[in-house]
């Protein structure tokens, strides 16, 4: 695990969490946002609930001779390094995964990070994912822990969280998630960086390219949105749907 920095624990800086049900979804679907951010002075934290070790490294497994701890120590060792690469730091609870269950330690666990992150926003999976019930297990988790870490009654004393907005990163079929982006984030500057850490997957080669024209696809509506006569040059981008609304004053 690299630990949390002493400036974060102190509150003296912005902070993000990620909340990722398997080592590798934070980087396909957060990746440019983790370095977006950490570029701008976050500390951005990253929890893996799990390693997916049983559904999301058959290449691994196709090699012969491995085994569950293997695998573990191989995907655990591709997170380490997409993480450096982002800027951020990482830690995992090796829950398990397909299926991917909570206790309520875990939870507690996980409010734990809430409350020692302190994040001034979180990212995490759809609501819904028919294709892979442990990344919506992994959003009610983060909700749920949330909700925990803003309790005056949880760990009497201590500072609780804020309301740090929630934002869903992009799942694999959206159309089937009910999930619809609200946020477009435009990654160019960071692009190179996201697609280092998304080359440290070695266990999951083949989303490599597919999660380039992800990217590029949304570069496009991003560039779309602020209008084509814009000066702005948007190549890259990541969608997110927010959970909550935005408070506001003014609407410009």
């Amino acid at each position: 695990m690299t630990n949390v920095t002493q400036d974060q624990a102190n509150g003296s800086a912005k902070s993000a969490l990620v909340v990722s049900a398997h080592s590798a979804d934070f980087v396909w679907r957060a990746g440019g946002a983790i370095a977006q951010h950490t570029q701008l002075g976050y500390n951005v934290h990253i929890v893996c609930l799990s390693f997916g070790e049983r559904g999301e490294s058959a290449k691994l497994w196709r090699k012969g001779e491995m085994s569950e701890e293997k695998v573990k120590a191989s995907r655990r060792e591709e997170a380490m390094a997409a993480a450096e690469i982002l800027g951020a730091s990482i830690e995992f609870f090796d829950m398990g995964d397909y299926p991917l269950r909570a206790t309520k330690d875990d939870l507690f666990r996980l409010a734990d990070v809430y409350r020692r992150v302190q994040p001034h926003f979180v990212l995490t999976h759809s609501l819904k994912d028919p294709y892979n019930y442990d990344h919506p297990m992994a959003t009610h988790l983060a909700q749920e822990a949330r909700i925990i870490a803003q309790a005056e009654g949880y760990k009497p004393g201590e500072p609780i969280v804020a309301a740090p907005p929630v934002y869903c990163f992009e799942p694999h079929q959206p159309e089937q998630c009910d999930w619809k982006p609200d946020v477009l984030l435009d990654i160019t500057d960071v692009w190179d960086k996201k697609y280092q850490a998304i080359q440290c997957m070695a266990g999951q080669e083949h989303l490599w390219e597919y999660y380039t024209r992800v990217a590029q696809q949304r570069g496009v509506q991003a560039k779309r949105n602020v209008g084509i006569t814009s000066g702005k040059n948007i190549e890259y981008g990541e969608g997110y749907q927010s959970i909550f609304p935005r408070v506001t004053g003014e609407l410009a």
